[in-house]
């Protein structure tokens, strides 16, 4: 097992500057690992190398090519790493590679670093420092600890060991239980073993026989076995190097630029809203980014387009789906210059922009937020938003929105549950005039009205002026009485079932008596009456029929329970029927019914 005693860095800066050498004399190990690198001296992919710190924490490195023309798999190893070692030689001082590096561990958001001088045994490394000290003023690694070394002669060495381990323990430890999004580098198969995988798990905790799943496909992929720097592990915690053996899961179905991700956490975003980064002055704009800029998030990189929302602001349309959360941190760049930009994410799942004007009142919005992570900016975008989406989207928790209003495993925005509260009150209102038999509106046909999802109820919106009964709403004065014709009505057809209690009014009665089947439906869900199939009778008629038909000699015909009841064979047999799915009665294959035993009776017993 590993966790807080695990730290990962990456290394940046111009090629040939030495950072390979450095890592290899550091940590004994040589990170270029092809052919190919060794013959040509030359870094070409990432390579990973660890060695253990003074104070017995581990430390893993990520060592990333220097050559411009390997941008791609730089910006895919400093992107994971919560720390880097930016590297200048002595001799030869800052370049225009350096420089390029330095930009995307800004768009990255990376903070924690050092400066690392490197050939000062070829050079008084004084002048390189000073260079590199001007050029990071204003970012993240500026007045970053800086340590002057030489891997041929092991100066510094042992001191730059104990400034990582320094540089580790001011790292503020990630959330162990955050959701897991492994971005990965490298995907191979094992004899015997099938599919692993590896990346810089930054957060969270993997474990295993967990599921996850692999983005951006959707793929599931349990977690088979795990090792952390070439130890087998049950479980890790970020920040860690991990190599994850999958199963059910083919090599070639996974590339560089997929993830790990715990399911339903994290948002499959196709198009974003972003926020470009002032440069260093606060008046200072960022330059104009390009219309179809590459894209990349941790070790993923796509073609985007881009429609500008504001100055600071645009909006990205993902040729690739990236897994995001809402303050994820991009770095966007023009490929036909060396134009770096960083972005923060500040909307996974922007609204469409229809109508003139639509993307200035976007840019207005976006130019508000803040705190990318506030879900009060969504709300106030939305109105409505569900708490499980707001999770999965990077949003704090939902239920402490200010003013927002809980509906289910909803929130709504409080000045959009006002607006709501209004509309329902008036759509009551008009439903209770165009229905005047049952003023009652159907739950159902409320949420379709406010267009409301199934998860929100509108129960939510009622407040004091409005009554929820037998699945509708009513104004609270209608919601205990009846309206007046229909108590009337009523009145007059329970005085016939008192004289006649079998005999259920035709529907012409029903209708002299003008008792729609809107107001028929009223009284049975008050109460007021019992339906039986197409028959209306007082409350209680069914029981009562029991009991007549439970003095008849068995076995009796319907003609013989229409007498008993004193009543006509339309009512007598909806009747039966009720008994018998009640089994209050049996029928037989002649059609003749006997009332069942009572529990306890001598024959049921």
């Amino acid at each position: 097992m590993t966790g807080p005693g695990t730290f990962v860095v990456a290394t940046a800066g111009h090629v040939d500057h030495g950072k390979s050498t450095l890592l290899r004399a550091l940590t004994g190990t040589d990170p270029d690992r092809l052919a190919e690198e060794r013959r040509r001296g030359l870094t070409l992919d990432l390579g990973f190398v660890w060695t253990t710190a003074p104070s017995g924490r581990r430390l893993a490195f990520v060592d990333v090519p220097g050559h411009h023309r390997y941008l791609a798999t730089t910006f895919a190893g400093v992107a994971t790493a919560p720390a880097v070692l930016l590297v200048v030689s002595a001799d030869e001082g800052w370049r225009a590679q350096t420089g390029e590096h330095l930009a995307a561990i800004e768009a990255f958001g990376v903070r924690a670093g050092l400066l690392v001088v490197t050939r000062s045994d070829l050079a008084d490394p004084a002048a390189a420092l000073a260079q590199a000290r001007e050029r990071t003023a204003g970012t993240g690694l500026e007045g970053a600890p800086a340590v002057a070394v030489s891997a041929r002669t092991g100066e510094g060495l042992d001191d730059l060991a104990r400034r990582v381990d320094a540089l580790a323990d001011a790292h503020t430890a990630p959330d162990a239980d955050a959701p897991v999004r492994l971005w990965l580098d490298r995907a191979f198969t094992v004899a015997g073993a099938g599919t692993v995988v590896t990346g810089t798990l930054m957060a969270g905790t993997l474990a295993v026989d967990d599921v996850l799943e692999l983005a951006p496909a959707g793929t599931p992929a349990a977690v088979r076995d795990l090792q952390c720097l070439g130890r087998r592990v049950p479980l890790v915690t970020g920040p860690a190097r991990v190599a994850v053996n999958l199963r059910r899961v083919a090599a070639a179905e996974v590339r560089r630029g997929n993830a790990l991700v715990t399911p339903g956490r994290w948002w499959r975003a196709s198009t974003v809203d972003v926020r470009f980064e002032r440069g260093a002055a606060p008046a200072e704009r960022p330059p104009r980014p390009p219309a179809e800029p590459l894209v990349h998030c941790g070790t993923a990189a796509t073609s985007a387009r881009l429609r500008p929302l504001g100055p600071d602001a645009a909006r990205l349309a993902l040729r690739t789906p990236l897994d995001l959360h809402v303050g994820d941190r991009l770095l966007v760049r023009d490929p036909g210059s060396r134009l770096l930009l960083g972005a923060t994410v500040l909307d996974v799942a922007p609204p469409a922009l229809r109508g003139r004007g639509a993307a200035a009142a976007r840019a207005r919005l976006l130019a508000s937020v803040a705190d990318p992570a506030d879900p009060a900016a969504r709300l106030r975008a939305t109105g409505l938003a569900h708490r499980a989406e707001l999770a999965a989207m990077g949003y704090r928790s939902g239920t402490e929105v200010p003013g927002a209003l809980v509906a289910g495993p909803c929130l709504i925005d409080g000045e959009h549950a006002a607006w709501l509260r209004d509309a329902l009150r008036d759509a009551v209102e008009r439903h209770a005039a165009a229905h005047p038999a049952d003023p009652g509106l159907p739950l159902a046909e409320a949420g379709r009205l406010l267009g409301l999802p199934d998860a929100a109820p509108p129960t939510a919106l009622t407040g004091e002026e409005l009554v929820v009964r037998d699945g509708r709403l009513y104004r609270a004065a209608d919601a205990e009485r009846l309206p007046a014709p229909v108590a009337a009505a009523l009145d007059a057809l329970l005085a016939e079932l008192r004289e006649a209690p079998f005999h259920a009014p035709t529907r012409h009665r029903l209708d002299e008596l003008g008792l729609s089947a809107e107001a028929l439906a009223l009284l049975v869900r008050r109460g007021h009456l019992e339906r039986i199939g197409p028959l209306h009778l007082a409350p209680g008629a069914t029981a009562r029929a029991a009991a007549r038909l439970g003095a008849l000699p068995g076995p009796f015909t319907v003609g013989e329970c229409a007498r008993a009841l004193g009543t006509s064979r339309r009512v007598a047999l909806p009747l039966l029927e009720a008994l018998d799915a009640a089994g209050v009665t049996r029928r037989d294959a002649e059609g003749r019914r006997t009332a069942a035993a009572a529990p306890g009776s001598a024959d049921g017993a």
